[in-house]
């Protein structure tokens, strides 16, 4: 991070911020404001700065032929490993290098088909979604979007952010043992939480997801190898490892620097800093998610066009934290006693749920 400053910080029992309080910074409990996500105010504050801004919104269609170019290659890499001994050095070289970098692109070429970025069409987003979701190897492209969107409509708010750790996490993993765990199989914790905390709704799209996907699998299998399909397993596995593109897991949402008094607002509150951006050259094989203060603050705008969004508007992005290295965010977050699973921060309202959900408790009771 760019800068060191005072800790301010919220507790749950509704206690008023402090400022500089190094009680509260070594506190077991997440940051808590009560104050409204940060991006609606500033993407309305720099529309009425730079109105010329909402003319980068729109699909991008460069995303497809990506898509289309990192399938293909997850494919001919993973027929090509068929005959490649599982625990070979080969096999997980090429799964850490290759395979775990491509999912990793895939897996954000998701999220940034979630918001409707690759055509106009919303039904050609959802089919495209769930050709990039071949060589993850489990169907999850339905699924994530509602819960993303969720994620931005109510950043922060407990119990609909899923992004958030859950407080079961908070207390078994928050220490250097627990944080490398976490971080060694955190695409498992991202691809369980969200069923832990809702369930959205299932729909024609997610049954779609699942038939193409195990056809998919079962075709990979029979025609390759069951290697072959071990080989996409382990690269969605690795890409959301201890593997340099995953830091953005970590960096995007999790507070490693709060805000000093000079930027107190004028209502005497200090806003703590809740996205961090990276503008580093892995967002090369990123679809730019390192921007991402820029992409909250304007979802519309593609990953081709984010640049353009900070160099439109620098006066709002210039002074704001950001993050210089993903593979330091990472080591930090395990290493640093006063970084971990707590430094996130939550809000008790607020927000919306896209896309319905399901009480777990009700429907046993229906059942």
């Amino acid at each position: 991070m760019t800068s060191r400053a005072s800790t301010v910080t919220s507790k749950a029992n509704g206690d008023k911020p402090a400022v500089g309080d190094d009680a509260a910074a070594k506190s077991h409990d997440f940051f808590w404001t009560y104050t409204e996500e940060p991006h609606r105010t500033r993407r309305l504050a720099i529309i009425k700065a730079h109105p010329e801004i909402t003319k980068l919104c729109g699909p991008e269609p460069l995303t497809k032929w990506v898509v289309l170019g990192v399938v293909t290659l997850q494919v001919v890499l993973a027929c090509l490993l068929r005959s490649t001994p599982f625990w070979s050095l080969k096999f997980w070289g090429v799964a850490y290098v290759f395979g775990a970098t491509a999912n990793q692109n895939l897996f954000l070429a998701i999220h940034e088909i979630s918001h409707n970025l690759a055509f106009k069409s919303p039904r050609l987003n959802r089919l495209i979604a769930i050709f990039a979701n071949l060589p993850i190897g489990i169907p999850y492209s339905a699924s994530f979007r509602p819960y993303h969107l969720t994620h931005h409509k109510s950043l922060g708010v407990d119990g609909l952010d899923t992004d958030l750790p859950t407080a079961l996490e908070a207390v078994f993993l928050n220490s250097i043992l627990g944080k490398a765990f976490f971080c060694t199989f955190q695409i498992f914790f991202y691809a369980l939480r969200p069923m832990a905390v809702y369930r959205i709704p299932l729909t024609q799209i997610h049954l779609l997801n699942v038939i193409v996907q195990v056809a998919f699998d079962a075709a990979l299998i029979y025609f390759a190898s069951p290697n072959a399909y071990l080989y996409l397993l382990v690269s969605s596995f690795l890409a959301g490892s201890l593997h340099p593109l995953a830091g953005h897991f970590i960096a995007e949402h999790y507070v490693y620097e709060t805000v000093t008094p000079s930027q107190k607002q004028p209502d005497n509150r200090i806003p703590i800093p809740e996205t961090f951006s990276y503008y580093g050259p892995l967002n090369f094989f990123t679809y730019n998610v390192g921007l991402h203060n820029e992409h909250h603050d304007f979802p519309a705008v593609p990953w081709t066009r984010l640049h353009a969004v900070r160099d439109m508007a620098p006066e709002f992005y210039d002074s704001l934290p950001r993050h210089e290295s993903w593979v330091y965010a990472i080591w930090r977050f395990i290493l640093d006693p006063n970084v971990g699973m707590t430094c996130r921060v939550k809000r008790k309202e607020g927000g919306r749920l896209v896309g319905g959900a399901v009480n777990w408790k009700d429907s046993e009771i229906q059942a």
